[in-house]
């Protein structure tokens, strides 16, 4: 493959939450003018190496030819969107979870199901889940199983708390707001927890919370004007919560167009992708979940 920007890869195994997957990056390559790489891979079963037996040519034709069935139909369902979208395709044997960490150093965006036939989303509910979500190169979107796309409420949701990869999530969510003309609404949520250095080591149970509150919405409002560029679309929603930040993820994105989160950050909604809390997200999440990753070598 060339050394250019790939857009949207997608995670491609045939399975209801693949083609999700798919629809929802056939949609996002509409609106952002992107070009879509279907990636799909196909494994060998251990037990055919068993005693020293090599598999025949024809078990290897069989699976990619699977593989590729997947990606045709894949192609057709993009089609119904946009017949335009310029689509690129990739067929490898071997961990698909290797492939698509491979892809997303060239890639927008990696775009996968959170279940799946054994192959891509399978993987997302247990270890190569975090694979994924902490190794890729950049974004990577998840879209779960039974998931709503249709957007009920036309916004975008993304966790704020001040911190560098939250600035990323905030200028990506700026981006897919002015894409789709959504409404920007920027939560920042916490339980008895430091959010940013002004509260750093300070219980907020003994503490003002009106005042905590206020402090917290001026540090969500600086990182909302700091990060704004060129984005034209309504003045941006700001929510201050004292729970859990899944919980109040969940909640306030219930209906959205998309969740948007960092994989780092002080504690609250980026730095919880880093713990147990990331897997609660991964589940409780409504619509699908967008989660933005510095570049590698970045600093």
């Amino acid at each position: 493959m060339s050394d250019e920007t790939v857009g949207i890869v997608v995670g491609v195994d045939g399975s209801d939450p693949s083609k999700l997957a798919v629809q929802w990056a056939a949609q996002e390559a509409h609106v952002r003018k992107l070009p879509i790489l279907l990636a799909a891979a196909y494994v060998v079963p251990q037990f055919l190496y068993a005693e020293g037996m090599v598999p025949s040519t024809a078990v290897f034709d069989e699976l990619e030819g699977q593989a590729q069935t997947f990606v045709d139909e894949a192609v057709n369902e993009i089609r119904k969107v946009d017949a335009d979208i310029d689509i690129m395709q990739e067929i490898h044997e071997g961990n698909p979870i290797t492939m698509l960490l491979e892809l997303s150093k060239k890639a927008e965006m990696v775009v996968i199901g959170s279940r799946g036939l054994g192959g891509f989303a399978g993987a997302l509910l247990g270890s190569v889940s975090s694979s994924l979500v902490h190794h890729a190169h950049g974004t990577v979107v998840i879209v779960r199983e039974n998931m709503d796309l249709s957007a009920k409420n036309n916004r975008i949701v993304v966790g704020a708390d001040g911190s560098d990869i939250s600035a990323l999530a905030v200028q990506a969510a700026y981006t897919e707001a002015e894409a789709y003309g959504a409404n920007l609404v920027a939560v920042n949520a916490w339980l008895d927890r430091a959010v940013s250095s002004s509260l750093a080591g300070v219980n907020l149970s003994d503490i003002d919370w009106e005042q905590a509150k206020e402090e917290q919405r001026k540090l969500v409002q600086q990182e909302l004007e700091e990060c704004k560029g060129d984005y034209h679309g309504t003045t941006p929603e700001i929510v201050i919560r004292r729970e859990s930040p899944e919980a109040a993820l969940a909640e306030l994105g219930d209906g959205a167009r998309m969740i948007v989160v960092g994989s780092h950050g002080r504690g609250g909604f980026t730095g919880m992708l880093l713990g147990s809390t990331s897997r609660a997200l991964l589940r409780l999440a409504p619509v699908p979940l967008m989660v933005v990753r510095k570049p590698h070598g970045s600093k």
